[in-house]
Order: C-alpha cells, then structure tokens, then sequence
C-alpha cells in the first residue's frame, strides 16, 4: 500500500470510530490470491481500543495457489467483497449478537479498484482462540451459531447477496467442473445442485462455514464467526456438511456425524420456535435431514474437480457422494 492510500485509511479509520488517533500495527493475514490485507489498527481515545481493517485491493493479475485464476476466479473474488459489505450494511443487524455473535461493522466502502472495511477486533473482545480441529462440544458450539442464523432468516431473500449462497455452487464453478475425471459425478452435478435449490425451506447460509472462520472464547464456552463473502441463499445443509466435513477427521466424522446433526437440528427447532413460530419446524427437518447427503455431494463434487488430493477428500466422503450419485444416475461411474 502506498503513503497516500495509507493516509485515507487511517483517516476513514479515526472517522469510523470517533478516534483521536489510529495507528497500523500487524498485518494479521493476507488475502487469497493476492486481494488485499487485514490489519491490526491501535485508537486512542475512542470507545475500543483496536479494530481490524479489511483493505481489499483487486490485483492486475490473479495468481490463484491452485491455478484457478483468470476473468471468472477475479470476477467471483470481486463481486464476494461486495457481497460481504452489503451482508455487514443490510443483514447483519438483524442479528442478536448474544446468540449470533459476529464482528461489528464500524464502516465500508469500495470502488472500482477495491475496498475496505472497518470491523470490531474479535481478540480485544473476547474472542482471541483459533482452531484447526474440533472436538465434539466445539463442534456442537459451531453448529448452534449456524442453526441462530439459519433461524433468522428462513424465508429471507438474499437481496444484494450471492442468489446461491457457498464459495463452491455449480453455476460459479464450470472450470472445476469439467475437471472432474468421474464421469457419473459430472453427470449428476447439475440435478444435485438443482434438488439442494429447489428446496420448499429456504434461508441465508454463511457459505464458508469452515474451522478457520470461527473465533472462541478463551475458555471456550462462546464463539463468534467471520468473513461472510460468500453468504447467500439456500438450504442450511450446506453449511452444516461442509462444517462437519472441515472440524473432523475421517473417523470421527462417520461415527459422529449423526448426534452431530441431531445437535444442530436441536438448536434449530429451538431457534426457529423464538424467530418463526409460523415455520413449519418438523417439514424443515425432515426436508432438510433428506437434503444433507446432497449437500455432502456437491461439495465433494467441487473439491474433485478444485483439488484432487485435498484431504477432506476420504473414504467416507467417496462413499456418501456415490452413494447419492447412484441414486440420481444408475449408469457406469
């Protein structure tokens, strides 16, 4: 970043929050491919004593880690960092931050050449553990944060939004798509993908619902999630398989997964009891508890044709695609 757009940004910062002063401190992470940066800001004499700013910057040329770059991987990254401010701007306080618990939003902006974000530090609030693995009650933890907010917006329209929500639904990945090597899975990805959006409940998913974008309570007991560029509409499995699928090993994920979604649809029917008492609570279970296997299957679609060898890719998660692709498509695999 140069000395003049540092200087707006310290600027927007002190004028989001009331600061007398900002100072950057540590650049907490890069953004994939290249976009930009988050960074630490120290205040002084404002209500907090640090945020955490999202400086977005669109690069001239893509640089993908996995080789997905080129037009469609920038334009899916640019329209993601717009979606992101428009969930923060329009969607976000309708949250109860007691029970869906995500960083407040101070101030956004973007232009053609990127944008930024102005977002409450999570660590300074309480929030400062990061997890790989989870064991089964930071599971359940993560899965009552995503049955709050699939509560909250059954039946919302994702305007300003991805139309599908997920950083992996088909229509945005064609290129991985026609990579896939299975011949039955390439078949069957447009009518899995067609069922899981044609589902009679819908709501918003967080559309990354990984391990990584989750941020604990020192003692563990609360947790508060981020980076929602790829929130949008859709059936809340797929959140919940690809959360399971990201927390869990192969074993723990074939012998746990089953009280692990008995725990989110707990939540759920409790949720949906203060948010929407009118909701059909047992029709959405029962559509949903069809749905999940489905869910699993698109998103092992994606990561065959993404990343051959990632290691989400497992015995068990073969198993449960092709089991969903026999069902749809008797023929040769």
């Amino acid at each position: 970043m140069g000395a003049r757009e540092d200087a707006e940004l310290t600027a927007r910062v002190r004028h989001a929050t009331g600061a007398r002063a900002a100072y950057p401190q540590e650049r907490v992470q890069g953004l994939w491919s290249g976009y930009g940066e988050i960074r630490r800001y120290r205040l002084e004499d404002a209500t907090v004593a640090s945020v955490m700013v999202k400086d977005v910057r669109y690069p001239a040329a893509v640089s993908h880690p996995r080789g997905w770059g080129g037009g469609v991987s920038d334009r899916r990254k640019r329209r993601s960092y717009e979606v992101e401010r428009a969930w923060y701007a329009d969607f976000a306080p309708r949250l109860d931050p007691s029970r869906c618990r995500l960083p407040r939003c101070f101030a956004a902006g973007g232009d053609d050449h990127g944008g930024w974000m102005i977002l409450e530090d999570l660590d300074a609030a309480g929030f400062p553990d990061r997890r790989e693995r989870l064991d089964f009650d930071g599971a359940v933890l993560c899965l009552r944060w995503l049955a709050e907010l699939h509560a909250a917006f059954v039946g919302t329209a994702p305007d300003g939004l991805w139309p599908v929500g997920s950083y992996w639904h088909l229509a945005t990945r064609q290129e991985e798509w026609a990579a896939i090597e299975a011949p039955a899975i390439r078949r069957t990805a447009a009518e899995v993908d067609r069922r899981l959006n044609a589902a009679r409940f819908h709501t918003l998913v967080h559309g990354d619902a990984k391990v990584a974008n989750f941020c604990f309570a020192a003692d563990g007991g609360a947790l508060a999630a981020v980076d929602f560029q790829y929130v949008g509409g859709g059936c809340g499995m797929k959140d919940v398989a690809y959360f399971i699928g990201s927390c869990l090993d192969e074993e723990e994920q074939e012998h746990r997964e089953a009280d692990l979604l008995d725990a989110y649809f707990d939540a759920l029917r409790e949720a949906l009891r203060d948010h929407h008492p009118d909701v059909e609570a047992a029709a959405l279970e029962a559509e949903w508890r069809d749905l999940f296997p489905l869910a699993q299957a698109d998103f092992y679609r994606f990561l065959v044709g993404w990343s051959p060898a990632h290691w989400k890719i497992h015995d068990y998660s073969r198993r449960v695609a092709l089991d969903v692709v026999r069902r749809l498509d008797p023929g040769p695999a």
